[in-house]
C-alpha cells in the first residue's frame, strides 16, 4: 500500500485532528504509531518508561528518530503511577488513546508474574480512569491473540469463547477485554480491543523469533526452534498493524443493537465496546518461516531442535473478516515481502 492509499484511507479532515496519547511510544508498534499519526497532522503525546524487558538502546534510538519539536511531547512515565498517568490526561486531554503500553511476553510471564499485575492490570486500569474522566472519544488498546489459548478452533474468531488462557500474560489480555467492557458498561466509554497476531518489521523487538533468528544466523550462532519445528504463526507485518490500528481509532465502537444476553456475542456488547482479529491471516510453517530468512541472510541455520514450550500454543490464525467488514481493510503483506524489509533494516542498523 503506497504512502497515498494510506493518508486517504486513514486521514480524517483537517480541522478534527485532536491530541492522539499513545502509551508505549519507545516500543515498538507505539514507535510506528507515532510516526505515522505525525504524518498525518495530529498532535501527539506519547507515554514510555523505557524499562529494560529489552535492550533500552533500542528503545532510545527509536525516540530519538521520532525527534521532537514536530507535535510530537514525550512524557517519560509509568502508566502504573496513578498520578503520573492522571496528570498526563488532565494535562493534555486526549480525544484518542492508543494504549499499547504492556509486559509483553509469554515466557517471561512465568518467571515475572508481579510484573504482569502491574503493568497490564493496574496500569490498565489507570488508563481506564483517565479516560473516564477526561472525555476521551475513544479508547483501542492491544489485546494478544493469546487470548484464545488452549482453543484448536482455527481460523481464530472474535465469535469463539477465550475462557482458557495458558500463561499469565495471555489472562492479563483477557482481563483487559474484561476490564474495558465494565468501563464501557458503566461509563458508555467506546472501546476497542484488537487482538494483534505476531508483529513483527522495522524496529521490532529482540525477543521476537525473527529478530532473534536474523541476529543469530548473521552471527553464526544456532537458532532455538520449539516443538520440534512444528509450529505455526499468523505474522503480520507492522506497516499493516499501524493501518489498522488507526483505520479503528476512527471507527468509535458502537453497541450492538442485535445483542442478547440469552445467546451473548464474545464479540460485540450492547454496550460500546468491540474486539478484532489483526492478523495476516495466513498461519505461515516455522520452517518455512526459516528458509526465507536464510535467503535473505544469505546464510543457513543451525537448528536446536525443541519440545514446545510451557505457555506456547502450537498455532495462530486469525479470522479478520470482523475487521475487514468494520475499517474497510485486510493487512497483506507477505513474509517475503516483510522478512526482506526487516533484514535490509537490521543490516543498516546493526549490521550482519
Amino acid at each position: 500500500m503506497s504512502q497515498s492509499e494510506v493518508k486517504s484511507a486513514a486521514t480524517p479532515p483537517a480541522d478534527d485532528r485532536p491530541t492522539v496519547l499513545v502509551t508505549g511510544v519507545a516500543g515498538f508498534i507505539g514507535y510506528h504509531l507515532v510516526k505515522r499519526l505525525l504524518a498525518l497532522g495530529y498532535p501527539v503525546v506519547g507515554i514510555d518508561n523505557v524499562n529494560d524487558y529489552y535492550d533500552p538502546a533500542l528503545k532510545e534510538a527509536r525516540l530519538a528518530d521520532i525527534g521532537s519539536g514536530n507535535g510530537f511531547t514525550f512524557l517519560r512515565a509509568d502508566i502504573s503511577d496513578l498520578a503520573a498517568t492522571t496528570r498526563a490526561f488532565e494535562e493534555f486531554r486526549p480525544a484518542y488513546v492508543l494504549h499499547m503500553a504492556a509486559q509483553a511476553g509469554v515466557r517471561y510471564s512465568i518467571e515475572n508474574p508481579h510484573t504482569y499485575a502491574e503493568t497490564n492490570l493496574a496500569g490498565f486500569l489507570n488508563i481506564l480512569e483517565g479516560c473516564r474522566h477526561n472525555g476521551v472519544r475513544h479508547l483501542v488498546y492491544a489485546s494478544s491473540s493469546s487470548v484464545y489459548g488452549a482453543n484448536e478452533e482455527m481460523p481464530f474468531s472474535e465469535h469463539h469463547t477465550v475462557d482458557h488462557p495458558v500463561s499469565l500474560y495471555a489472562a492479563t489480555k483477557k482481563a483487559n477485554e474484561l476490564m474495558a467492557h465494565t468501563y464501557s458498561h458503566l461509563f458508555a466509554l467506546p472501546t476497542t480491543g484488537l487482538r494483534f497476531f505476531t508483529v513483527y518489521g522495522p524496529w521490532g523487538r529482540p525477543d521476537m523469533a525473527i529478530f532473534k533468528f536474523v541476529k543469530a544466523i548473521g552471527e553464526g550462532r544456532p537458532i532455538d526452534v520449539y516443538n520440534h519445528g512444528r509450529m505455526q504463526r499468523d505474522f503480520t507485518y507492522i506497516d499493516d498493524i499501524v493501518e489498522g490500528v488507526i483505520r479503528t481509532m476512527l471507527k468509535i465502537a458502537e453497541p450492538n443493537p442485535d445483542w442478547s444476553g440469552l445467546a451473548p456475542d464474545p464479540a460485540t456488547s450492547y454496550a460500546p465496546w468491540r474486539v478484532y482479529n489483526i492478523g495476516n491471516s495466513d498461519a505461515v510453517e516455522l520452517m518455512h518461516l526459516i528458509r526465507v530468512i536464510e535467503a535473505e541472510v544469505g546464510k543457513p541455520a543451525t537448528l536446536n531442535i525443541l519440545p514446545m514450550q510451557p505457555g506456547d500454543v502450537p498455532a495462530t490464525y486469525a479470522d479478520i473478516s470482523l475487521l475487514d467488514e468494520a475499517v474497510g481493510f485486510r493487512p497483506s503483506t507477505s513474509i517475503e515481502a516483510g522478512v526482506k524489509r526487516f533484514v535490509d533494516w537490521y543490516r543498516g542498523h546493526y549490521g550482519l
